[in-house]
């Protein structure tokens, strides 16, 4: 997967999304409050509020389903984005 790929399936407009969830998470991991097995699922969650605010906004509530739908995948796609931006920082730090 590379970042070409990345922004065909994420909405231009919520690429902005993978670096604050990716600092959420960072957050999240250095507050030690959280077992990191958790911190995926969380982000996900985080990133499916926040694409719906942004659909909502945007679009309106005309179609509900659709906006719904929206939220959840790109909102799991930018999650999984970060976690995976996280993953190649993590590894590139490793020594072989």
């Amino acid at each position: 997967m590379d970042i070409e790929m990345i922004k065909e399936f994420i909405k231009p407009e919520l690429l902005i999304l993978i670096p604050v969830l990716y600092f959420i998470g960072v957050a999240i991991k250095n507050t030690m409050l959280i077992k990191d097995k958790f911190i995926p699922l969380i982000l996900g969650s985080i990133g499916i509020i926040l694409s719906a605010l942004w659909i909502l906004a945007t679009e309106g509530t005309e179609n509900i389903y659709m906006a719904v739908f929206v939220s959840i995948t790109q909102g799991f796609l930018c999650a999984g984005a970060s976690v995976y931006i996280n993953q190649i920082i993590k590894q590139s730090k490793k020594a072989e």
